[in-house]
């Protein structure tokens, strides 16, 4: 078979299989890591945390961490501190002329963002890591911090360490990641996002499995037939979604002998690619982080509030209606928010006018610039919409089929956009080694060369 060639030329080229052996071996580090609870606790105990964190919101954070979550593991915290501290200096650049300055040095300035997004990620953490150990008794319905610890252990000894330990475990996963990306295969912190997303996935389909087939008129193997079906349907309209463009067609003037550019119809025609959905899955991103804000509020209202109560039920469940209104209506607005300060429309119109490059039809410089920002406020409305309708799919699917909410998650929202944009760009990754190297790809997109000896 033609895949089976194709990983046979994978294994054939000696960089890319160490880089791949790393990934992998990082990633196992990260998944044992996962697996190791804190220390002074009681696993026996941890039940009441595990089904807790399965439920409404909390389920998405487990998810993400690849059950550290609920396992208070050594990487309860995961990944997402790094995560957040990379969204507030990325929004942080657009007011602070500093960074600004930053991101147009290149690699050194790149460098100083990058270290500048690791002390935040710290400083992020200190206010965490107490938060979790504080909530472990909450959660775990132990009632208090003590009955969660082994015989013995000082509660005060278990704050303190605890804290430091979360702390460590999320610079290691950071450090993890940036080793992933330097020395190993794919972009590291995406990875290891995806891995624990997927870590996640058999435990969830065969908790509803066995929910369809325990003989309560649930549908039975029928129904888990149409439900890979409807999976594997809505894993197809993600991958549109990321890999859709709106090309446009760009001229560029031949040059001549003497240097300088001719502008006749015998200069290169190319396009220039779109994307449909520019901004990935950060407008989901930020607007799961919102929604955790409405629920807060309820709770501060207080259980005698009514108006606190309806808070608490309606944002509080991810599955619900209004949660999931107020969702794709975030989700649209940070869209082109998130759009509009990630898509240079101006440099890209310096750098075609430099290039010797222009749009038929349209003056090079201000009006191109004008022109790309028309088109992507026409393709970013239609991307925007479809985005919202993929993040708030798993709480169709829970209202229509009666899917269990820790497998409905993995039918849309950021859960999938993560899986398949780090697995599209991991593959396009190999491919360009693969391409280097005059072998066939693994995307169709590659062209197809037969193997120099």
């Amino acid at each position: 078979m033609k895949f089976i060639e194709t990983l046979k030329n994978v294994w054939k080229i000696t960089e890319l299989k160490d880089r791949i052996i790393l990934t992998l071996g990082l990633l196992l580090v990260y998944r044992f890591g996962a697996q190791v609870v804190l220390p002074g606790i009681d696993a026996n105990q941890l039940g009441g945390l595990s089904q807790g964190a399965n439920d409404g919101i909390l389920g998405i954070l487990n998810m993400f961490t690849g059950g550290a979550f609920a396992n208070a593991s050594v990487f309860a915290l995961g990944i997402m501190p790094y995560i957040s501290a990379s969204i507030v200096v990325q929004l942080m650049g657009i007011a602070i002329p500093y960074l600004q300055k930053l991101q147009k040095e290149g690699a050194s300035g790149q460098k100083k963002i990058t270290q500048i997004t690791r002390w935040l990620t710290i400083v992020i953490c200190l206010f965490q890591a107490p938060g979790y150990v504080a909530s472990l008794p909450t959660l775990s319905g132990a009632g208090s911090l003590s009955t969660l610890l082994v015989p013995g252990f000082s509660t005060t000894t278990f704050m303190v360490s605890s804290v430091i330990i979360l702390i460590t475990g999320c610079i290691f996963a950071m450090w993890l990641g940036e080793k992933i990306t330097d020395k190993g295969i794919g972009n590291g912190i995406s990875l290891l996002i995806m891995v624990g997303i997927i870590a996640t996935l058999p435990a969830s389909f065969l908790q509803n499995a066995a929910s369809r087939l325990d003989g309560g008129g649930n549908g039975g193997l029928m129904m888990i037939l149409i439900e890979l079906v409807v999976w594997f349907l809505i894993i197809l309209a993600s991958v549109m979604l990321v890999m859709a463009v709106r090309k446009v067609a760009v001229q560029y003037a031949r040059r001549t002998a003497s240097g300088g550019y001719e502008k006749n119809a015998f200069g290169s025609r190319q396009f220039l690619p779109l994307k449909l959905n520019a901004s990935g899955v950060m407008p989901i991103i930020f607007a799961q982080a919102i929604m955790f804000v409405p629920s807060l509020i309820g709770k501060s209202f207080g259980s005698s509030s009514e108006a606190g109560q309806w808070m608490q039920a309606e944002f509080g469940n991810p599955f619900g209606l209004w949660y999931n209104v107020v969702f794709a209506l975030l989700i649209i607005i940070f869209t082109y928010f998130y759009t509009a300060i990630t898509v240079p429309t101006n440099k890209m119109a310096d750098d075609l006018k430099r290039s010797g490059g222009f749009i038929p039809g349209i003056r090079p410089g201000t009006e191109t610039s004008e022109y790309l920002d028309k088109i992507m406020s026409q393709i970013t409305l239609p991307g925007s919409i479809f985005l919202a309708l993929i993040a708030i799919f798993p709480a169709i699917i829970v209202q229509l089929m009666n899917v269990q909410g820790g497998w409905a998650l993995f039918f849309g929202g950021t859960s999938l956009l993560i899986m398949v944009g780090v697995a599209i760009d991991t593959m396009q990754q190999i491919n360009s080694y693969l391409l280097n190297k005059h072998y066939d790809g693994l995307m169709k997109t590659g062209k197809n060369r037969k193997a120099v000896a």
